[in-house]
């Protein structure tokens, strides 16, 4: 099956898995309309991850590409965090929301990289600009914190 791109965001996995989050969010947010506050909360966040990402990938600087990226990224954590409210206020189960955990979790991890490597971009004048499309992702299936090239832990938050 050939999918049709029409912009270059489109074509970018960590844009499809939040495609697939806001997807997951639609069907799982009807249990939630007892509490409009956070579910509307979550609409927001994972749109913005969404819109962060498409507007971050067409910037030609990577510092901007790396400025939009990080606000997605902190939209994703959000999204994260509304979803521990839900489970703590009894609207939906740690079971429910497990898929959604690890796709979350993906997404962090791809917006990590990319982030990263715009951010080294930068510190480097002679720089070609690169799509983040261009950019070869980590494997979802691989441990929840990237490697270093000497295999190394990388931790985003030390």
């Amino acid at each position: 099956m050939h999918t049709e791109y029409y912009f270059d965001h489109e074509k970018l996995t960590v844009y499809q898995e939040t495609q697939n989050f806001i997807q997951w969010w639609e069907e799982t947010s009807r249990q939630c309309r007892t509490l409009p506050n956070v579910r509307d909360q979550l609409d927001r966040a994972s749109t913005s991850i969404a819109l962060n990402i498409a507007e971050g990938n067409g910037k030609f600087s990577p510092k901007d590409r790396a400025r939009y990226l990080q606000n997605a990224y902190g939209s994703a954590l959000e999204c994260a965090a509304c979803l521990d409210v839900l489970v703590s206020r009894r609207r939906l189960t740690r079971e429910v929301i497990a898929p959604a955990k690890e796709q979350l979790v993906g997404i962090v991890r791809m917006l990590v990289k990319l982030i990263t490597y715009n951010t080294s971009r930068v510190s480097d004048s002679t720089a070609t600009l690169y799509s983040a499309s261009d950019m070869e992702l980590p494997d979802m299936e691989t441990s929840h914190w990237l490697t270093t090239e000497e295999g190394e832990v990388d931790d985003p938050h030390r």
